[in-house]
């Protein structure tokens, strides 16, 4: 993707998060997930990996409910 809206942070990447999590069917948790991961350095630092953490917690709580 070439278009960025709102900062610099995914413009190095050789694939954004966004384009990786829709070429491989991700759900919205996994594609939080990929994309705080990738961030943190350039942008939220602690924050990003606080609410990348979050967001596998909701998929563990999903999982064991589910099983």
């Amino acid at each position: 993707m070439q278009i960025q809206v709102g900062g610099e942070h995914y413009k190095n990447m050789a694939i954004g998060p966004l384009e990786y999590a829709l070429a491989n069917n991700l759900g919205p948790c996994e594609h939080g997930v990929i994309k705080y991961v990738s961030r943190y350095k350039n942008k939220g630092g602690v924050d990003d990996l606080r609410k990348a953490r979050h967001l596998i917690d909701i998929m563990i709580e999903q999982v064991i409910k589910d099983v």
